[in-house]
């Protein structure tokens, strides 16, 4: 089968080669993908890992042959997944734990920008516990991960503070932010819940707006900066607050009833994914370009033929 490999001698980084077929565990379902998208995470990944490695993480398809011990859905079933790699590839062996069932109304395509985000998104928002009535501030917040918490704080209750530049506002608002400023400095506060994904001077200042008790849930550093952190930046007015670090991949178990919760908000048409460009597999150098020049609000899907 086809899949998209590492491969140092090529102008992108990757090229189409022909691997070995996988073999599914006997919990695990064989795939067929049809989509698939990409996260900022992954240009790490192809910078580290060895010639002729598969990335893809996220992947939406078809249940080409089902679990050897007949657990998780049937042949021909459509379905979307979170796997750790290995998604960019005509098929892929899915444990039956990480996929959910699509529903009918829901595309390939916007299934696909689910998984890690969206996933990412409920779960550091888990971290601040009921949010009906809460302040929740969001740094980052016009990237995948902030689009998909802005929603599903709105949904449970919250009243959210987007942190994102001004031509975003618009936008941010019409998800469900209540306020949306161009930078920390601006945001009032105090709030109960922070997700913080810029890191340095950003993290600084988030720490200065915690609530007595509340949480700062670090899940990226976008700025590539360091914070000196100390005791004296939580008293007297934050005492009781905590920096939670969250990584998806250590989050638990469960993601496939995750991501089929997060199915049902779209498919109920509370939750909208944005998916801000699409392009067959064989140009994935234009939708890596583009990610690394953080051109888009949304998410960039490759679809997969064969």
């Amino acid at each position: 089968m086809l899949a998209l490999v590492i491969s140092p001698e090529s102008a992108t980084g990757l090229r189409l080669a022909d691997i070995a077929e996988p073999q599914p565990a006997s919990n695990e379902a064989l795939v067929s993908v049809h989509a698939t998208s990409l996260n900022r995470g992954e240009l790490r990944l192809l910078a580290i890992r060895p010639e002729g490695w598969t990335p893809g993480q996220d992947i939406a398809g078809i249940v080409e042959r089902r679990a050897a011990d007949g657990s998780g859905p049937a042949v021909g079933a459509r379905v979307v997944a979170l796997v750790d790699e290995a998604g960019w590839a005509e098929r892929i062996a899915v444990p039956i734990d990480r996929l959910a069932v699509l529903p009918d109304s829901v595309s390939f395509v916007s299934a696909a920008t689910l998984p890690v985000a969206g996933t990412t998104a409920l779960r550091t928002l888990r971290h601040g516990g009921d949010l009906a009535g809460q302040q929740v501030l969001i740094t980052g917040a016009s990237g995948a991960v902030g689009r998909f918490q802005i929603q599903i704080a709105r949904e449970q209750g919250a009243s959210v503070t987007a942190i994102a530049a001004a031509r975003h506002a618009d936008d941010l608002r019409g998800l469900g932010a209540r306020q949306v400023v161009e930078a920390i400095d601006l945001a009032e506060g105090p709030f109960s819940l922070i997700t913080e994904s810029v890191g340095g001077q950003s993290l600084a200042r988030a720490i200065e707006r915690i609530a007595l008790g509340g949480t700062i849930v670090m899940f990226g550093s976008s700025s590539g900066e360091l914070t000196p952190v100390g005791f004296r930046q939580f008293v007297p007015d934050h005492e009781g607050a905590r920096l939670q670090t969250f990584a998806y991949y250590t989050s638990g178990p469960g993601i496939g009833e995750d991501i089929a919760s997060l199915l049902a908000l779209v498919a109920a048409g509370r939750l909208e994914t944005r998916v801000a460009l699409t392009a067959p597999w064989t140009d994935v150098a234009q939708a890596l370009d583009a990610l690394r020049q953080r051109s888009f609000s949304g998410k960039a899907v490759l679809t997969i033929t064969g």
